[in-house]
């Protein structure tokens, strides 16, 4: 099949690819896919979609049963327990914990980590290679294996049960994986854009802030959604360095062990905790996959 061109008198072939029935023939050999991923996309979002009922229900309806009992009910959803969780000192102190550790460990090491990588990258020095190679030895550390020294370590310096002590840790143990990536992402950079920068006069703080920084936003911000990710979702360290100023992950698992059946308070509280890095993720996914790619390929 041909169109013909009016205008020029020239006959042009259609692409076979364009064909209606090639569309078709592609759309029906990737419909078994599209179909796995969504089912796996709804059974993933069970637990989130019962959390969000549950957090909704009055405590009268929470003990007659499951919260599927009630998804078809939605006259009896109320809003009031979002009330009642801001009114909880705990945990609304808890969500401004975790806000700003959130926010200072996911600043600090960015900032730490692209020095890091630029002069890794960049800069020739002694003992570069085998500091790189420390870098990566860095990551096999289980966070498990730092929490009693330094507990000891911040009981002696009145760094315990502090929000900067919290994003001291966090950002230490983000910067193996910081540097990592953010330097593979780095030597990718062409070499003669670096050296037509330095041949215009360029200084090495000028070629971070003006040329490499731009360019390495998406590794940058994949890095962010590391850490956002990782820092609000954590568990382990707020409970082990902190008492009175936990972040919400451990002011939940608290607040359950005491006050087992105030479900009218937890449910929105967790709900409202796993709802943030969800809308991080989901907004900015595309830059999460790249950070998994970031440095495969030169």
């Amino acid at each position: 099949m041909a169109t013909a061109d009016t205008t020029a008198g020239v006959v042009t072939p259609m692409n076979p690819d364009d064909r209606t029935s090639a569309r078709i023939i592609r759309f029906l050999g990737k419909l078994p896919v599209h179909i796995v991923l969504v089912l796996l996309g709804l059974f993933w979002l069970i637990p989130t979609t019962g959390l969000f009922v549950t957090s909704l229900l009055a405590p009268s309806d929470q003990a007659q049963g499951g919260w599927w009992n009630f998804f078809s009910k939605p006259s009896t959803w109320t809003f009031e327990n979002y009330s009642k969780m801001f009114d909880n000192e705990g945990i609304t102190h808890a969500l401004w914990v975790t806000a700003q550790v959130t926010i200072g460990a996911t600043i600090l090491p960015i900032l730490v980590a692209a020095l890091a990588a630029y002069a890794l990258a960049w800069i020739e020095f002694p003992g570069r290679d085998w500091l790189f190679l420390t870098v990566v030895g860095l990551l096999l550390v289980p966070i498990q294996m730092a929490l009693i020294p330094i507990f000891r370590l911040y009981n002696s310096l009145n760094l315990f049960d502090t929000v900067p002590g919290l994003i001291l840790f966090h950002s230490a143990f983000a910067l193996p994986l910081g540097i990592f990536l953010l330097r593979n992402f780095f030597v990718g950079i062409p070499r003669d854009l670096m050296e037509a920068a330095r041949i215009d006069g360029a200084s090495e703080w000028r070629l971070f802030f003006k040329v490499v920084l731009p360019l390495g936003l998406p590794a940058i911000a994949s890095l962010a959604i590391f850490q956002v990710l990782f820092v609000w979702n954590d568990l382990l360290v707020g409970l082990v360095l902190a008492q009175s100023n936990q972040p919400i992950a451990p002011a939940i698992a608290s607040q359950l062990r005491q006050f087992g059946s105030n479900l009218d308070v937890l449910a929105p509280a967790s709900f409202f905790s796993a709802v943030i890095p969800l809308t991080v993720f989901a907004m900015f996914q595309r830059y999460f996959v790249q950070g998994l790619l970031a440095g495969s390929v030169k």
